[in-house]
């Protein structure tokens, strides 16, 4: 068949061509409208359900809001995760979905099961879905800024004005407010005027609802002409509310609301606040880009219509960018386009030095970018943007595209050389093409099924990784098909005339100098090169450490022997879930202790920017505690996000840098690390715990976990009480486990509260229900949004309350005077008990269950080896009594652990099964179980230099760089079987010549096959090498995934070289001697069985 599609191919050179030229038109159109992003979208399918109820304690919204729906939402197909989050005055429900969720499906079922709530709810609580974003969602960050005009001015702006412009723009999910004072107006109060007038706050209150509104009266027709009637009575002032008539007093004179009450304009009762710079407060606005929308694009188009807007508002507000994703997505994308820029410079120079004839070396160079451009073009049509996964995809493929072009133009070559111009050129063609075209095409499709497991990943290492093996895939296959397609007709077109001799080639001649006697010795001591072999791998993974350095006490023995273990790589190799993915941001998220005020709060986050911003790298910071105004944002007042946006690298100073006892050791520019360290060095506060991290990261991170470290502890329970008393033990013993940075738990009750227990005789004995009573307290102290005010497109709250002086101690609050309907006016102290006690600032939950989170930081080693070593610290704490862990708690690791193990437990699953699937596929190609054995055995040797390259640059086993192996496990069956291919065509040239009668013949006809074919070989080793190394000496974002993917690939093809070109040598040997012996054996036999003739 594929004998077939060669002539085919050869038979219809036009059609060929066409074809060709078609997919490269269609390529540069995907080129220039394939999305664009950083990275792949790594969050889960989410739909987030958020409930308002104003003025509420957390547990009065967990027991009435987030219970009820978390149950209720425990039932809904394909759901994965049900997270609750309750907080002062709101809830969140995060429902996580599995892998491959339509998420507006994901959207229709939860509100299908959130409508079957409604009677279940608080009067007046309506629970409503998040916007339809993803969790990183948050692409865009902008703060507006005045030199005249107030932070409530700025918000009302904000909140107005800008946001509804910007949420118009296609692919906005919505536009969130954060910082600043939202207007409101103020109603307070005095009880003492009341009791004098004999009005009841009730009154107050259905008064002013009253007095703001506006109606229609239908329309009247007046002289031929239709009038609609319009009632005009919305409150558009303060002086307007202060007339409003809440009684009548003695003598009919009216009671207005001035009389009883101060009027003002005020700021509403936040719960977030921004700050830009360490320069003061500010506010902001923050963009949540829609699923599955272009962000770059988005992100431009918000800029623009940012510019449009702006000149509407007064000439001295102004916006700075706090944060800008469409740079992070430039600068991804432009390291990953100049790196393979260098890779495909860099093919076509070593095709051209080993060939020495750039019309040959044509073909593979014309055959590079059309295979990526068809792998885009399939990129576009899936759906899949352009990220540095999808484009590093590609970026480890480049040196194995034009691997099957080069052994077919090779063999083109060679064949040339030998017909010496007896056969007519395209015939020529057509004999190299079809003599290595099927083995090529194999070998090439063995490379794309190797992928296979990384489709199977799931979660957020699936998430990551897909994109690549999709572009990798596609290019692979596309390479293949026009290997057996395009290759030979290009081939026929661009080499014309008498190649070049290889002979001629000076790196031939030198490379053939090289091997030609290692091949006499290979071959002489063949039985001791595969011993060696076979010793090289056990090395690698000898378990010494398990067998001798454990077993052995402490001592100076024990040390030797730690020291000698170090020899043997593969038990010294670390592992992590993924490697970090570096995003040119950074992200500061301190937690403090719950209930701080937001006096401090606001203290704390100016202190700690204006410490950020001295440092030469940052270029700005932008702050904030607690939440925006945002489904997104379940962030609680104590939690702190500064945003800090670095300047180039290149634009970085140079900088001491000490060592832990502060000793000077260099002067340059920091790593990135080195300034984490140096900013956690300078921001030291009490109270205060410190974690560093990256944007995007911490918003996967948390929205998938819920950790917004690398390691976090769960513990879950039903007493709140008592997961805070377990988790400040765990606490203590992680800390004492060696790499522990920082571990904080979580203060589950830490909240202050003033609990009112109201006494139910005291209130029956004054006619008063439990109601009546609630809504005093609820009213006066905490107060109440009774109506709207509309003013243009503006909307501002009107709130009714006590005066401060009747709420601001203990006495007060006893002094508090409820109406009976006797008339009677009963001090609160009378009706109820009050006292301070401590209680929940906010509450987690899993599946239902209370939560109570701990975070670990870890620095110095790697995750899996430190959580095993936590785990182990943690039971023996257990198991010992240091901490009690009663019947109905449970602890959980989670965090990038949790994602590690499935991701492990994943590929040992898969890996296996793929290398079967290979091995058919080389067992079809080959149709000999000896040969596929053979090529499959490069595998194991090929490790050996994938291991010790990662052991020697210190990188940690990680999804990356399995990826790399399972790519090099393609490679090394590729390379394999184009060695194996040269070595069986020289076999079966002397003996189909006759040739083949002894060893000796065996070993000239293996010289041909493996010194006189070096060339493509070594050609095919070094444009994937050399490809590679690119990726090696590239830094900005992505750089650090990419290259733990390049270094197994290139430890792994430098030894699978020296495997391919000593050991199977020596193996065929072996092999075909034993055939040639039992083939002289047969005509000896037959001899010897002939009756000797008769005398």
């Amino acid at each position: 068949m594929l004998k077939g599609i060669i002539d085919f191919s050869l038979k219809n050179k036009f059609i060929v061509l066409l074809g060709a030229l078609a997919l490269v038109v269609g390529g540069v159109y995907s080129v220039k409208n394939i999305p664009v992003d950083a990275i792949p979208d790594l969050s889960d399918v989410q739909v987030i359900i958020y409930t308002e109820y104003p003025g509420q304690a957390p547990q009065i919204v967990q027991d009435q809001v987030t219970y009820p729906i978390t149950t209720k939402m425990l039932s809904v197909p394909f759901k994965k995760v049900v997270r609750g989050y309750s907080f002062y005055g709101y809830s969140f429900v995060y429902v996580i979905f599995e892998d491959g969720t339509d998420p507006y499906w994901a959207r229709s079922r939860v509100l299908e099961y959130l409508s079957q709530l409604s009677t279940q709810m608080p009067k007046g609580v309506t629970p409503s879905l998040g916007p339809d974003a993803t969790g990183v969602g948050w692409a865009f960050m902008y703060a507006i800024n005045s030199t005249n005009h107030s932070l409530q001015e700025l918000r009302s702006m904000q909140d107005w004005h800008l946001r509804y412009q910007l949420t118009a723009v296609d692919g906005v999910s919505e536009v969130a407010s954060i910082g600043g004072f939202e207007k409101q107006y103020q109603v307070t109060v005095d009880p003492v005027k009341l009791r004098a007038y004999d009005l009841p706050l009730s009154k107050v209150r259905i008064a002013i609802e009253m007095s703001n509104g506006e109606v229609g009266g239908r329309a009247i027709e007046m002289a031929e002409k239709e009038f609609i009637v319009r009632v005009k009575g919305y409150i558009q002032d303060v002086e307007s509310l202060r007339k409003v008539a809440v009684g009548v007093g003695p003598n009919g004179v009216p009671i207005l609301l001035r009389d009883v009450a101060t009027v003002q304009l005020g700021p509403e009762m936040r719960r977030g606040i921004a700050e830009l710079n360490g320069e003061g407060e500010t506010v902001g606005g923050i963009v949540v880009v829609r699923y599955g929308a272009n962000a770059r694009k988005v992100i431009q188009e918000v800029k623009q219509k940012l510019d449009v807007a702006m000149k509407a508002l007064p000439s001295d507000v102004t916006y700075t960018i706090a944060y800008d994703r469409s740079a992070l997505i430039d600068r991804a994308v432009k390291t990953l386009q100049h790196t393979l820029l260098e890779e495909s410079v860099v093919v076509a120079l070593v095709i051209i030095v080993f060939l020495l004839h750039f019309r040959t070396a044509l073909v593979p160079i014309v055959i590079l970018p059309i295979a990526v451009l068809v792998s885009i073009l399939i990129m576009h049509v899936q759906g899949i943007s352009m990220n540095i996964m999808s484009l590093g995809g590609i970026a480890i493929a480049i040196g194995v595209l034009v691997d099957g072009v080069i052994i077919l133009v090779e063999n083109v070559h060679k064949h040339s050389e030998q017909d010496e111009g007896r056969k007519p050129r395209w015939e020529i063609v057509r004999d190299a093409s079809v003599e290595v075209g099927p083995t090529i095409f194999f070998a090439l499709v063995v490379v794309t099924v190797s992928f296979l497991p990384v489709f199977t990943l799931q979660e957020q290492s699936g998430r990551m990784f897909k994109p690549l093996a999709f572009t990798k895939t596609y290019s692979m296959a596309a390479a293949a098909i026009l290997a057996i397609t395009l290759a030979p007709v290009l081939a026929g077109l661009f080499i014309r005339g008498r190649a070049p001799a290889e002979e001629k080639n000076p790196i031939s001649r030198f490379l053939t100098w090289i091997y030609h006697p290692v091949i006499d010795f290979v071959i002489k001591w063949r039985w001791s090169v595969i011993t060696a072999a076979v010793v090289i791998v056990i090395w690698v993974f000898f378990p010494w450490n398990w067998l001798v350095t454990n077993r052995l006490p402490e001592g100076q023995t024990r040390e030797f022997s730690q020291k000698v273990g170090k020899l043997f790589p593969y038990q010294n190799i670390g592992s992590e879930f993924m490697p970090p993915l570096y995003e040119g941001d950074l992200l500061y998220m301190p937690t403090t202790f719950p209930g701080i005020s937001s006096t401090k709060a606001r203290e704390l986050l100016q202190q700690t920017d204006k410490i950020i911003k001295t440092f030469p790298e940052v270029h700005h910071v932008f702050g904030k505690v607690g939440r925006a105004e945002t489904a997104t944002d379940p962030a609680p007042f104590d939690m702190i996000e500064t945003t800090i946006m670095l300047r180039d690298e290149k634009d970085w100073p140079k900088a001491d840098i000490k060592d832990d006892s502060g000793k000077v050791i260099a002067h340059r520019r920091r790593t990135v690390e080195e300034l984490v360290d140096a900013l956690n060095s300078a921001i030291q506060f009490p109270g205060l715990a410190n974690a560093w991290t990256m944007p995007i990261k911490a918003r996967i991170d948390m929205l998938s976990t819920g950790i917004k470290t690398p390691v976090g502890i769960k513990i879950a329970g039903p007493s709140l009480a008592e997961l805070e008393r377990i988790g400040s033990e765990v606490e203590a013993v992680v800390k004492q486990v060696p790499g522990t940075t920082s571990a904080y738990s979580e203060r589950v009750i830490g909240g202050r509260y003033l609990e009112f227990d109201i006494n139910r005789d005291e209130i029956a004995r004054y006619g008063l229900t439990l109601g009546e009573v609630q809504e005093v307290l609820a009213v006066a102290l905490g107060g109440m949004p009774i109506t709207t005010t509309v003013e243009g497109l503006e909307r501002y709250t009107i709130n009714l309350r006590y005066e401060r002086d009747y709420r601001q101690d203990l006495q007060a609050l006893r002094d508090l005077i409820v109406p009976a309907p006797t008339g009677a006016q009963i001090p609160m102290g009378q009706l109820a008990t009050i006292k301070v006690v401590n209680a929940a600032m906010a509450i987690k939950s899993e599946a239902a269950v209370p939560n109570a989170w701990i975070y670990v930081d870890v620095k110095g080693i790697d995750i899996g080896t430190y959580v095993q070593a936590a785990m182990r610290t943690v039971n023996q704490a257990i198991a010992d009594g240091t901490i009690t862990l009663p019947e109905g708690y449970s602890i959980f690791w989670s965090g990038q652990y949790e994602y590690m193990l499935r991701a492990k437990e994943r590929l040992l699953l898969v890996v296996p099964l793929t290398l079967l699937i290979v091995a058919l596929l080389i067992y079809l190609s080959t149709r000999s179980f000896v040969k596929t054995g053979i090529v499959l055995l490069a595998v194991p040797f090929s490790v050996v230099g994938a291991f010790w390259l990662i052991y020697l640059l210190d990188y940690n086993m990680s999804v990356a760089v399995w990826i790399g192996l399972i790519a090099l496990a393609g490679l090394d069956a590729e390379t394999g079987m184009v060695m194996l291919l040269y070595l069986d065509i020289a076999y079966e040239k002397w003996q189909k010549e006759g040739r083949m009668r002894n060893g000796e013949d065996l070993r000239e006809a293996i010289y041909h096959g493996a010194v006189k074919r070096l060339r493509p070989k070594v050609m095919t080793v070094a444009t994937t090498f050399i490809a590679l190394v690119p990726i090696m000496w590239s830094t900005g974002t992505g750089a650090d995934v990419m290259k733990r993917i390049a270094v197994p690939m290139i430890g792994g093809v430098a030894t699978s070289l020296l495997m391919e070109l000593l050991v199977y040598p020596a193996i065929f040997y072996i092999w075909r001697s034993r055939a040639i012996r039992r083939q002289n054996q047969l005509p000896a036999a037959a001899t010897a069985a002939q009756p000797e003739p008769a005398h």
